[in-house]
């Protein structure tokens, strides 16, 4: 079986920058890769930021901060990955994007290196399939906030080997994950339950059934999640929601996994959610309130 000493992170965006910090924290040597300077200081910057609170908080030393985060080497080349064991991608939700990617780290890299995809909806084998190693080569989904959430799926294509589906899991345990296996279906477990779900929180507020806070603090107190559709929506992302659901329509061609007017139309308009400052919600201020959407 192989052994994982050094990992490679491509992609330092909120997932990206999540993962490099449970994966340096669980005491790996970490090599994070973006693709312009400007991204890799926003990711240090965030990966500083949770520290420092945690040092605040008395849950972690300010030595401890300093060992986690020299654990960490920062690149925009791909070169610098030619040593990892195992590689986790975490770009764009891009079919086209990520092939391009894993077809220039199958060239770059040995062939014992294990490539994972944290991809949430795109198909393991159709990325494995531009590399001359499906047989390493498996889905690592985690789920935002990543040092938070315990949960992550590792999945395996119909080439996937049994060694290298081991190792996977056996290195999400050692992050201190809770994993579980899920075969290389669109959307895997989580996002084939959850999607359909969000999707009709938005179409419920299409049709006037109720206003996006009345719908929330229903499923809130209903169902007792801690945020109702809508709020669940924003926090994802609104764009990465829409790309979502038109990758699962494609695949599948089920209603309930096409993105309603209103999604396309709040993308199209730049409402994003929280990461843009506003979704259904607008979070400008101190408390977020109900966008107005003329609805």
């Amino acid at each position: 079986m192989t052994s994982v000493k050094t990992v490679g992170v491509i992609g330092a965006g909120i997932m990206g920058s999540g993962i490099a910090q449970v994966v340096a924290q669980a005491g790996y040597a970490v090599v994070v890769r973006e693709a312009e300077q400007r991204f890799v200081d926003k990711a240090r910057q965030a990966i500083d930021g949770r520290l420092q609170r945690a040092v605040e908080k008395g849950r972690m030393t300010v030595e401890e901060k300093v060992t986690l985060l020299d654990r960490i080497m920062w690149t925009i080349t791909l070169e610098e990955l030619r040593g990892a064991d195992l590689i986790i991608e975490a770009i764009s939700e891009d079919l086209p994007l990520k092939q391009d990617l894993f077809r220039t780290l199958d060239r770059l890299c040995p062939p014992s290196t294990i490539f994972v995809s944290n991809t949430s909806s795109i198909s393991i084998m159709a990325l494995a399939s531009v590399t001359g190693r499906a047989d390493r080569f498996a889905g690592l989904h985690f789920f935002n906030p990543v040092p938070l959430m315990k949960l992550v799926e590792v999945v395996r294509s119909i080439r996937t080997s049994a060694e290298t589906f081991r190792t996977v899991s056996d290195f999400a345990t050692s992050l201190g994950k809770e994993p579980v296996a899920a075969k290389d279906h669109c959307g895997f477990i989580v996002n084939r339950l959850l999607v359909p779900y969000l999707l009709d929180g938005i179409r419920a507020l299409e049709a006037g059934v109720a206003s996006a806070a009345d719908i929330d603090k229903a499923m809130r107190l209903g169902c007792n999640h801690p945020m109702g559709p809508l709020e669940l929506a924003d926090f994802v992302g609104l764009d990465t929601t829409y790309a979502i659901a038109n990758i699962m329509f494609e695949e599948y061609r089920e209603a309930r996994y096409a993105p309603p007017p209103l999604l396309k139309t709040m993308v199209i308009a730049g409402y994003h959610g929280r990461k843009s400052g506003r979704g259904f919600y607008d979070y400008s201020g101190s408390t977020p309130h109900a966008t107005d959407l003329g609805l």
